[in-house]
């Protein structure tokens, strides 16, 4: 048997493979891991009992987050006319409408949100393929196709966190960084749980959290007790 590496011993020390976790006991255990070079992202992984397949059993959704995200997002907005110059006087860069939707379409993704006005919306189609599979094509429900473009960006850059199931029925959102303290991790965990218990599909019987896990980048998983 290969000899544990000395972060994996730290990690024997702390995390207790059976037990199941408060969201305050997960916070506190994370608090004691091993540093790493970089400030780890932490990570909520949660198991619904949906059918993916089944559109009805659909969970989407958004919520800002207390104390944000941790992390300086860029947005990319398409819009046009008096939009324009809405947009670029919040300090938005990406802004604009088919000089932005042809520059996306030649390969150019260096933002971490997506914003639009619904003019926009036929237009922005053809980048279905392109922003679709990476999460950022922008949706009504999502909220992040609107008018009140200045109302969304001050929400995005506040910590406003959009999440949907995958293909497995699963969700996964980062909740803060490691160097939040234990009260804003625990704040922000509790927003989050809060608004996806509020997207359960009425189709949907009994429970709607399966498994719960909590996470860092680079640490092991903690089971949750919701």
């Amino acid at each position: 048997m290969a000899a544990l590496t000395k972060r994996k011993k730290v990690f024997a020390q702390i995390v207790k493979p059976d037990k199941v976790y408060s969201i305050e006991e997960a916070v506190e255990a994370i608090q004691q891991f091993p540093a790493v070079k970089f400030d780890e992202t932490v990570e909520i992984h949660i198991d619904l009992n949906i059918d993916p397949k089944n559109s009805d059993q659909a969970v989407r959704g958004s919520v800002v987050l207390p104390h944000g995200t941790g992390k300086k997002i860029r947005i990319a907005v398409f819009c046009k006319g008096e939009n324009l110059q809405k947009a670029r006087a919040v300090g938005v860069e990406l802004v604009g409408a088919d000089d932005l939707i042809e520059k996306v379409a030649n390969g150019f993704l260096d933002f971490d949100k997506v914003v639009a006005t619904p003019d926009m919306m036929r237009d922005l189609s053809k980048l279905g393929k392109i922003l679709g599979p990476r999460g950022l094509m922008p949706s009504p429900k999502a909220g992040t196709v609107t008018n009140d473009i200045e109302k969304v960006i001050s929400e995005l850059r506040a910590g406003r966190i959009e999440f949907r199931n995958d293909k497995q029925g699963d969700i996964h959102a980062g909740v803060g960084k490691r160097s939040f303290s234990s009260e804003q991790l625990k704040e922000n965990i509790h927003h989050f749980i809060d608004a996806l218990t509020h997207t359960k599909p009425s189709s949907v019987k009994g429970i709607f959290f399966k498994h719960v896990f909590l996470s860092t980048t680079m640490g092991p998983g903690l089971k949750l007790s919701i």
